[in-house]
């Protein structure tokens, strides 16, 4: 694209309408602080002290490298999606790529399914967060408490943060991750300089070892542990430098949530040595405390409950800012009522879709908690059929990024692999995790092989419900069917006035790309201003 052409192009603000730019999310988030919120999504502690050894059950003493697989299969599911990041200058994550990708009915299908999908997770989160609240008021002496008496506390706080500034949230977040990951990191540390129970070992690192009958479930359970980090994109209008933040810091998530969990995955089985499998199947629920008593000491467990606790309430916390931000994304575009979409005046936070989030996860609770039902099976249902729900979306997406670079070609500055290898890679590799979880759907949410299979219906309800709002505005509201998918005003009028479907994909992809372009200028611009005023200069 020609510098006239670029210097002509409407920006962004100009094309937005007033109250558009009125109902922005704004915020100075940089890369560590949404690393860190994302993070927050897998519960680091809880993790690492539950998830792992069941992993080390299924698979035996070569569980880290089902971390190490999930790395890789994410980190080029990444390539594709920041690409599109790069070139889609637009919010909504998972919901604008598909939609331009896929078409918008699909698009607002997916997004109706990422919002349900993530506020079910949250529900499930509750209740383990009840759980382990309740769990340490009695092991400092105190009473019994019902999981949901505990669960309603920790919704009062999590509603409270989410109606300010998303930089309250991440601060908060920040903090209680920093937190269990000092924790586990002494546990690694201190574990692995004492050389474990039988010395270290290169054998859990071991490929002819991970083959086995548990190797499709090791890898379902350490793929769940990521997910969050592909909520990055989601956060674009809460970001410094978008187009720098939002790549480092996807990028950083994966990178970061493999290592730990497989370095954390490999110093528990060499905290039991040839024992690890055994004491896995035996005691999952207490290996890591087992191991963190013989090697740390035993003074470490009660501040360990207690970051299980925080870990689990910002474990929450993660979740329904996504939901919230789901929510809005959809209220902006109309998908859902416009109420949804104003932002606070003065915290700039989307608090009416943060308080409606809410709202919606205590309605779910509400009968279980009124019945006295096992909070085991909260956590279970809501769990599985969220992982389910985001592992559908990851294969959306995926194809998604394909096909829209397929009918707009491989923009300047890209190669082939990133628009066409690594999309399709992560499409088959994603897609056949996807059949492994629906065929061992029990695995997620618990009960026997096909027993729970119906709660998948939640998922397909609800994109069949946003799918038919998509065609309902096609029919009836052809100006409100144009902007779905978050499309600003220029890629409207470039869609519109093109003669024909492929030349408008072309239209849109050049106003995206000479978006993304001055918004590099801007961040330049920024970046001159400050360096001027640092050296006290005039311009």
């Amino acid at each position: 694209m020609d510098r006239k052409s670029a210097t002509n192009a409407p920006t962004p603000a100009a094309a937005q309408s007033a109250e558009d730019q009125q109902n922005r999310l704004t915020g100075n988030l940089g890369t560590v602080s949404l690393v860190l919120s994302v993070l927050a999504f897998s519960a680091p502690i809880v993790t690492v002290a539950g998830y792992l050894a069941f992993a080390i059950g299924f698979v035996g003493e070569a569980a880290p490298l089902a971390w190490i697989i999930s790395t890789i299969v994410l980190m080029v599911f990444s390539i594709g999606y920041m690409t599109m990041t790069r070139h889609i200058p637009r919010a909504g994550a998972f919901y604008a790529y598909i939609s331009l990708g896929l078409g918008r009915v699909t698009g607002v299908g997916s997004a109706y399914l990422a919002t349900i999908s993530y506020l079910v997770n949250c529900a499930g989160i509750y209740g383990f967060a009840g759980v382990t609240i309740g769990s340490l008021v009695t092991s400092f002496g105190g009473p019994a408490l019902p999981w949901w008496a505990c669960g309603a506390v920790v919704w009062i706080i999590v509603t409270t943060l989410g109606h300010f500034h998303i930089d309250l949230s991440a601060k908060v977040l920040g903090t209680v991750m920093v937190l269990e990951v000092i924790l586990v990191g002494i546990f690694n540390v201190v574990t692995l300089a004492k050389g474990g129970s039988e010395g270290l070992s290169l054998a859990p690192l071991d490929p002819a070892h991970f083959i086995n009958g548990g190797t499709g479930i090791a890898l379902l359970f350490a793929l769940g542990n990521f997910f969050g980090f592909e909520a990055t994109a989601l956060y674009r209008d809460e970001v410094r430098k978008p187009n720098k933040t939002i790549p480092r810091a996807t990028y950083l998530a994966v990178i970061l949530i493999g290592l730990f969990y497989a370095l954390s995955a490999y110093t528990l089985i060499v905290a039991f040595g040839s024992k690890a499998q055994a004491a896995a199947t035996d005691g999952a629920g207490t290996m890591f405390n087992d191991a963190l008593t013989r090697f740390v000491g035993p003074g470490v467990l009660q501040i360990t409950m207690v970051l299980v606790t925080t870990s689990a309430v910002a474990s929450v916390l993660s979740v329904h800012n996504v939901s919230a931000r789901y929510l809005f994304n959809l209220s902006a575009d109309h998908a859902l009522p416009k109420y949804l979409s104003v932002v606070h005046p003065r915290h700039k936070s989307p608090y009416r879709a943060s308080l409606t989030a809410a709202i919606a996860v205590a309605v779910m609770l509400a009968p279980f908690a009124i019945a006295s039902v096992d909070p085991a099976f909260v956590m279970g249902a809501g769990s599985g059929i969220g992982t389910a729900g985001v592992l559908i979306l990851m294969v959306l997406v995926s194809l998604a990024v394909f096909v829209w670079f397929k009918r707009t070609g491989v923009p300047a500055g890209e190669s082939p692999w990133k628009v066409f290898v690594a999309p399709i890679f992560s499409l088959v590799i994603l897609g056949a995790v996807v059949v492994f979880a629906i065929a061992r759907f029990d695995l997620l949410v618990g009960g026997e092989p096909g027993q729970n299979l119906w709660m998948l219906l939640v998922l397909v309800a609800f994109v069949i419900a946003g799918s038919s709002v998509a065609l309902y505005f096609k029919r009836f509201r052809p100006a409100w069917y144009a902007r779905l998918g978050r499309a600003t005003d220029a890629e409207v009028e470039a869609a519109v006035s093109s003669a024909s479907p492929h030349d408008a994909s072309l239209a849109i992809a050049s106003v995206a790309e000479t978006e993304s372009e001055i918004e590099n200028v801007l961040e330049a611009q920024d970046a001159h201003e400050a360096n001027r005023r640092r050296l006290g200069t005039k311009a």
